[in-house]
């Protein structure tokens, strides 16, 4: 579930506690949490709602100057039903501590590798890991798309998979591009 910049703000700030979404069914379930750039943001009750009950009040709630203009994004999606999501604020991103990190235990070295490993293994391209990582070191905030180029992967691919070593807290994202953390450049020296 993506969110603009500008919807994470009243997120975090608990001006926007609502989101709606249409989808064939539903991508978040009641209680998880995702990690946004602003942070950690829980979901609350989600409810399918028929487009004619949504009222301006809610619109605003979702971030929207109108309701008129909530309709509208709604309508460009073809098929699926329409979901009110109930949003709030959790925490900060526990990654940002994380990747923060600049030295490393031979067993948090372990444990880290056995985790790349595994993407390794369960990768339908190979091993990718390494690759992707020295990738970023030697080209910090290359565009995703100058990158996925170099290394002669698709896009798409490369964003997801980079999501994962970030979730691992080993790269930075920037607008564009990424670079490697202080802990993935104390993985690497490891390695």
């Amino acid at each position: 579930m993506l969110f603009k910049q500008q919807h994470l703000a009243g997120i975090k700030t608990g001006d926007i506690t609502l989101a709606f979404r249409k989808w064939k069914k539903p991508t978040v379930k009641r209680g998880s949490l995702l990690k946004t750039a602003i942070g950690q943001i829980e979901i609350g009750a989600i409810e399918e709602v028929d487009i004619a009950s949504i009222s301006a009040l809610e619109a605003q709630m979702a971030g929207f100057n109108s309701l008129d203009q909530l309709l509208r994004l709604l309508q460009k999606v073809n098929e699926g039903s329409i979901y009110k999501i109930g949003l709030a604020y959790h925490s900060p991103d526990p990654r940002v501590e994380l990747r923060s990190k600049e030295e490393l235990t031979n067993e948090e070295f372990h444990q880290l590798k056995k985790k790349l490993e595994r993407l390794d293994q369960y990768s339908k391209t190979g091993a990718w890991t390494r690759e992707v990582l020295e990738s970023i070191r030697q080209n910090p905030k290359l565009k995703a798309a100058d990158l996925a180029v170099l290394l002669s992967k698709e896009k798409d691919w490369l964003k997801i998979n980079i999501r994962k070593l970030k979730n691992l807290g080993l790269t930075i994202s920037h607008n564009p591009g990424y670079e490697i953390s202080p802990l993935g450049k104390a993985f690497l020296e490891m390695f």
